[in-house]
């Protein structure tokens, strides 16, 4: 070890061996090592992490075979772009010192990175089998994504290309509300942006000033491993896992994968698939609602006509109300006739018994008011009898007729119901269809208006105007050199008002003029 001598105190009486106090030694060496290892770069592998309550972080790095002891401390940890944790490899930056208190050396890290592509894929495959294991990652905890979310909260950077493809993607296929809650995508800050905003959408009430998104979308453009690494981070997963509004996790191209992509409810290969995962086509929406009101009328004129003919087999079966009582009558009839000989007969048996005893005037009376009394007790009863079959029978009839007469009114009813609700279901669309159809025409009015100034800007008559003209044979041609002109007969001059004929002539040395 080398000392400098300001360090060495003065000789003593002791010997040529200078005494130094153990402060003056730990001092020394601390000097020595600070010179000569001002800023280093150590790879190793982490282990024995400790994070007490002060904020500093005390690790360890090691290789297969020494350890060295390693601190962040609170300002320098909480920069750190990358966190250490155990078994990691990383490649720690900073400058070795001594720690006078426990008689050792230590390295103050002011950068942490991991050491290449293969430890971060080493410590995210170790953190996704943890996650995985907790249950995150479980099927069963997907949720469906809604069919039509009336709101939308996306989380992304607000300045990036990724939210300008969303919002186009969601304007053409149907256009919706759209909230964004701004995150940085990248760097140390991201992780916790990007978990605060899905915390943040799910804590919004659903009933409150801002609206509670039916289905977020978390997204972000492409990058390396290390630029997409917050969406690796324990603590978005944990938070898209624990999202009580179904997610899309759009991060990266088709080809990168991250933690959140398996703690989603969907993975959308780039931001704008997930745009239309997240909505349906208008369009195609419209077409389908046009040919279901189609069906329904189809069917509600359909079952109204098997309603009715089942009505009409009904009333066919019953049979005529004549019928009914037609047997009964004639019953009646038959006993009606039968019933006049009989009271004779009777009438007559009654009288020769009579003639046979020898009665009193007073006798003979009562004889007389009781056989009469008898014959309108038998004739009342009588009379009953033959009417209580067709009473029934009429009751009877009634019934079932009323019973006819209800069901043809409930079938009425409900298929006037049925037809006013499609056409109430109906109207806005051949409302709209009219609205579409006017500007269809005017559109083409006003592209056939501007051919028609085209075509009189760019006809020969504006030409005319200028002080040119078109000048004819007799037949109509239009002549173009002065040899054919000569050889016409009769000449059509036409101006921008008027046409004027003339005859050609020629100068001696055979010019036109």
């Amino acid at each position: 070890m080398e000392l400098f001598e300001d360090d060495i105190p003065e000789r003593g009486d002791g010997g040529n061996t200078p005494a130094l106090s153990v402060s003056e030694i730990s001092g020394a060496v601390k000097r020595v090592i600070e010179g000569e290892f001002g800023r280093v770069r150590v790879r190793g592998e982490i282990g024995r992490v400790s994070r007490p309550s002060s904020g500093h972080v005390y690790f360890d790095l090691k290789d297969d075979r020494a350890v060295i002891a390693a601190v962040s401390w609170k300002g320098q940890a909480a920069r750190l772009t990358q966190k250490p944790e155990e078994g990691m490899e990383v490649i720690a930056t900073g400058k070795l010192t001594t720690f006078p208190g426990q008689s050792k050396y230590q390295l103050i890290v002011e950068e942490l990175e991991p050491a290449g592509a293969g430890a971060l894929m080493a410590m995210l495959e170790k953190r996704r089998k943890a996650l995985a294991a907790e249950g995150l990652f479980d099927a069963d905890r997907k949720k469906p994504l809604p069919f039509l979310p009336r709101v939308i909260g996306v989380v992304t950077s607000p300045s990036g290309a990724v939210i300008r493809d969303i919002l186009h993607r969601l304007r053409d296929r149907f256009p919706t509300h759209v909230l964004i809650w701004p995150v940085a995508v990248q760097g140390a800050s991201s992780a916790a942006e990007v978990a605060a905003a899905i915390r943040g959408f799910n804590a919004l009430p659903p009933d409150g000033p801002i609206p509670r998104p039916d289905l977020l979308i978390v997204a972000r453009g492409g990058g390396s491993l290390e630029d997409l690494w917050s969406f690796n981070e324990e603590i978005v997963v944990r938070a898209a896992a624990d999202s009580a509004v179904p997610l899309i996790s759009a991060v990266g191209h088709e080809t990168d994968t991250t933690l959140i992509d398996f703690a989603a409810d969907r993975r959308a290969p780039t931001p704008t698939a997930a745009a239309e995962m997240a909505v349906p086509v208008r369009r195609d929406l419209a077409a389908w609602l046009q040919q279901a009101g189609l069906r329904m009328t189809q069917a509600a004129g359909q079952q109204q006509d098997r309603r009715a003919q089942r009505l009409v087999d009904l009333s066919r079966a019953l049979g005529r109300p004549q019928a009914l009582t037609e047997g009964a009558r004639q019953r009646l009839d038959f006993r009606g006739g039968a019933l006049e000989p009989a009271l004779r007969n009777s009438v007559h048996r009654r009288r020769d018994r009579l003639e046979g005893l020898r009665l009193t005037p007073a006798m003979l009376i009562r004889l007389t008011d009781r056989a009469r009394t008898g014959l309108d007790n038998l004739t009342r009863h009588l009379g009953m009898a033959a009417k209580a079959p067709n009473a029934r029978r009429r009751d009877r009839l009634e019934g079932l007729s009323a019973r006819l007469q209800n069901g043809r009114l409930r079938v009425l009813a409900d298929t006037r119901r049925k037809t006013a609700d499609g056409r109430d279901r109906l109207v806005p669309l051949m409302a709209r269809l009219d609205a579409a159809f006017t500007r269809g025409v005017a559109l083409r009015e006003q592209a056939l208006m501007r051919l028609d100034r085209m075509r009189i800007s760019l006809g020969y008559r504006q030409t005319l105007a200028r002080g040119f003209a078109v000048i004819r044979d007799d037949a109509g041609h239009v002549l173009t050199s002065a040899e054919a002109a000569a050889r016409a007969r009769r000449l059509q001059i036409e101006f921008s008002d008027g046409t004027v004929a003339a005859r050609p002539e020629t100068d001696p040395q055979g010019s036109l003029f």
